[in-house]
């Protein structure tokens, strides 16, 4: 992890999304106090205040149960959901002002996603899948197919380019997915419950290549999860989330031994903290 002094690569300033018929009504109603169960009329608060600054090399774990608003928030952070108040920063340059071209090439540049659903091209290849970012970039057809080799070998899938998605299987799939985000060789993967459509052991197989992975490339990860046990595996930091709000950051440790609520400490009362490493280093 690079330290704390470091630029953020993501900055998030009191973020809110609200889906409905008034959007700015609801995040003005919840800014003033009025509950977001009180508001359902209207829409949704799907994110409420939320606020992070996330440095360079990072795995930033955001966590939580279903519809509390952990995909939304992935989701403003590449601008497919634009906030509907608040500010996102992504090295630097606020997505949030930015035109249409503008967001575009930041996206180019500086972003990859990675689906929990593959969302791979079938009709094209596993090279030319992996390949697709520098495609869209315009970059050589040498080029895309060297980098899209070295992505596949960096996630074990060497000499499978010429196969097409159907015949791999999910477990591979999903490396084909990891390895586009490689081969863009952004600064920045968004990776949005990325292996909880696999087996156990697979997901458990993915994890040890992320980290594997990351001790090499470093990159800033955000990365979303329903998964106490994989959040803790991954996370240099983790964000719970309940109701559209971040409830708690901080390491596992902080969450493990000093939960901010009932409901953090709910979700971690089976963790044996001696199994989670101190600051430091220490157990």
């Amino acid at each position: 992890m690079t330290s704390s002094t470091a630029e953020p690569a993501v900055s998030v300033r009191n973020v809110y999304k609200a889906f409905g018929k008034r959007p700015q009504e609801i995040v003005r109603r919840v800014k003033e106090g009025t509950d977001r169960s009180d508001l359902k009329s209207l829409g949704t608060a799907a994110v409420i205040d939320a606020s992070f600054d996330i440095p360079p090399g990072e795995i930033f774990v955001v966590m939580g149960l279903s519809g509390s608003g952990k995909s939304t928030l992935i989701r403003t952070l590449n601008g497919l959901q634009p906030p509907t108040d608040g500010v996102v920063e992504i090295m630097g340059q606020d997505i949030t002002a930015a035109s249409p071209a503008e967001l575009r090439a930041i996206r180019r540049e500086h972003l990859a996603m990675v689906f929990q659903h593959f969302a791979l091209l079938p009709h094209r290849t596993v090279a030319q899948n992996a390949a697709y970012a520098l495609e869209v970039r315009g970059e050589s057809k040498e080029a895309q197919r060297q980098r899209a080799e070295e992505a596949l070998a960096m996630v074990g899938l060497d000499g499978w380019g010429d196969h097409r998605p159907d015949e791999l299987s999910g477990g591979m799939r999903q490396r084909v997915g990891l390895a586009r985000a490689l081969a863009a060789d952004t600064d920045i993967m968004l990776m949005d419950e990325a292996f909880s459509a696999l087996d156990p052991l697979i997901r458990r197989d993915m994890q040890t290549q992320l980290l594997e992975l990351q001790k090499d490339l470093g990159k800033t990860i955000i990365f979303i999860t329903h998964d106490l046990n994989e959040a803790i595996r991954l996370g240099d930091r983790i964000a719970m989330m309940k109701d559209g709000r971040i409830v708690q950051q901080g390491t596992a440790y902080d969450l493990v031994t000093q939960p901010a609520d009932d409901y953090v400490a709910r979700f971690v009362e089976e963790i044996d903290p001696a199994s989670i490493p101190a600051p430091g280093g220490a157990a």
